[in-house]
């Protein structure tokens, strides 16, 4: 634990620059995609700058990936996804295609917040690492895998069975 400690300290700066416009776009979000806010539109506005520094410095911090390669595919295809996601989005959002331009946002949300279902994810490989006698580095990249795709069948599952609103 104290060398993943020390990786991430390493790339303090890094790690920060991409965490908090991460976080900020997880409290933007329900305020971007909520009805009850949708005369507020200052949050959205954020939100696009926001996503793209978060992607741009994923990429970089998957230089410095604990799970070597498998790791960083992981990282490297989600968070390409996560670009697009929110790049479709941008170009529903200037089509004025409100309903589009949600379901696009909602895949970045749920990429984005794969990292968040990779932990408990995590949480099980270090539980299990007496029986299995994987060191991190052996599992942060399946975790990765995992977390991510949870989130991305989920999310999708969803989308599919939501229905599309009645056009007038």
């Amino acid at each position: 634990m104290v060398q993943l400690d020390r990786v991430f300290a390493s790339h303090s700066a890094l790690t920060l620059s991409h965490i908090l416009p991460a976080m900020a776009f997880v409290v933007l979000t329900p305020f971007a995609l909520s009805r009850r806010f949708s005369h507020i539109h200052w949050p959205e506005r954020w939100l696009f700058p926001l996503g793209g520094l978060v992607g741009i410095t994923a990429y970089a911090m998957s230089v410095y990936s604990v799970g070597g390669w498998i790791e960083r595919s992981a990282v490297l295809f989600y968070n390409s996804l996560f670009l697009f996601s929110l790049g479709q989005a941008w170009l529903y959002k200037m089509r004025d295609q409100p309903w589009m331009k949600s379901r696009w946002l909602v895949r970045a949300v749920a990429v984005l917040l794969g990292i968040a279902t990779t932990r408990p994810v995590m949480g099980v490989f270090f539980a299990t690492s007496s029986m299995t006698h994987l060191a991190p580095r052996q599992f942060f990249g399946y975790a990765f895998w995992v977390g991510f795709s949870i989130n991305w069948v989920v999310v999708e599952t969803y989308l599919r069975f939501k229905s599309r609103p009645h056009l007038a």
